[in-house]
């Protein structure tokens, strides 16, 4: 898959089957979408592409207005959207730095820039809400009399659902916040996981003999507290861990959010590598502590806690029964 930051040159543009979205998450009504214009494509002839942005439109927006609250928590961040758009085939990923610039095209403008010239799309898919260009102005009747003009077909996909509920990425979020990932993992279609690179940290967890791996979460994600966890990619097997996900407010002020993980009976050096952390089970809420004597017993209770779900746990094994 050709991933590109901003519009392909005029050497690297060619045709496509495109659709546009956030795509926060991938969930499966996504994945019904990309489906339909993979099966496009290929009938085409084209490229499957998918355009997408960064950052997130509504984040961009609440920076104007300085009001941070009403940017969205992310589902995922952009190496794991990569990663699910090209396991559904998607050949092209056009990753658009939003901007004001970008925000201000007219949908006119929007159509000759960016889907004629700068993409040559010959067949588009969108969500039958789709809005676009300046203020929003553009909706999907637009968008299909500029396809009459320009010569690309316009489809729609009907809203995907999971019973009576409308799946969307504020869905999952929803089910992440609450703890839930059952409902997560019906709404994605696989476990909810983070990955990234394990960076040097401030290693007060080893002072505290809870020594942990961590990486670092550029946006505010959709949930927050202690979990239950298993990390893949350090092991041939995924090994039992506990994590924290926030800003640690017993050591640092600055905001900073850290995914922090303790595996368990692991010694190894991990920086710098590549691992992917699953989210089994929700334990507590971050919490301030007045000390870090309290903040260890609070750790120890947590390790144990998630040690004991995963001897309870069906067919599970530590890294301690596999030596």
């Amino acid at each position: 898959m050709k991933v590109f930051r901003g519009l392909p040159n005029a050497a690297s543009r060619a045709p496509c089957a495109l659709t546009i979205g956030n795509f926060d998450g991938v969930h499966i009504g996504h994945q019904a979408l990309l489906a339909r214009v993979r099966s496009a494509a290929t009938e085409l002839g084209v490229e499957a592409a998918v355009m997408t942005f960064e950052p997130h439109p509504r984040e961009f927006f609440a920076r104007r207005t300085g009001d941070l609250s009403k940017a969205p928590q992310r589902i995922a961040n952009l190496r794991d959207k990569l990663q699910s758009l090209d396991d559904a085939g998607i050949d092209r990923v056009i990753v658009e730095h939003f901007s004001a610039q970008f925000a201000a095209l007219t949908p006119q403008e929007f159509t000759e820039k960016v889907l004629v010239e700068g993409l040559h799309v010959k067949w588009l898919m969108v969500g039958d809400d789709f809005c676009y260009g300046a203020r929003r102005a553009g909706d999907v009747a637009m968008l299909q009399e500029a396809g009459r003009q320009y010569g690309f077909q316009v489809e729609t996909l009907p809203t995907v659902m999971n019973g009576t509920t409308r799946i969307s990425s504020s869905a999952v979020r929803l089910a992440l916040a609450a703890g839930d990932f059952a409902l997560a993992k019906q709404l994605l279609g696989h476990a909810y996981a983070i990955s990234g690179h394990v960076i040097h940290g401030q290693k007060l967890g080893r002072t505290l003999g809870f020594p942990t791996l961590n990486l670092r979460v550029a946006h505010r994600p959709a949930l927050s507290g202690i979990f239950i966890v298993q990390v893949h990619g350090l092991a041939p097997e995924p090994l039992p861990a506990v994590a924290s996900l926030g800003v640690r407010p017993t050591v640092d002020d600055s905001g900073r959010v850290l995914l922090e993980v303790h595996l368990f009976d692991f010694a190894q050096s991990c920086y710098g590598k590549l691992v992917r952390v699953e989210f089994l089970e929700k334990l507590r809420d971050e919490e301030k502590y007045d000390d870090l004597p309290t903040l260890t017993a609070a750790i120890e209770r947590d390790s144990n806690q998630a040690r004991a779900y995963f001897q309870q746990r069906s067919g599970a094994v530590t890294a301690t029964d596999r030596i």
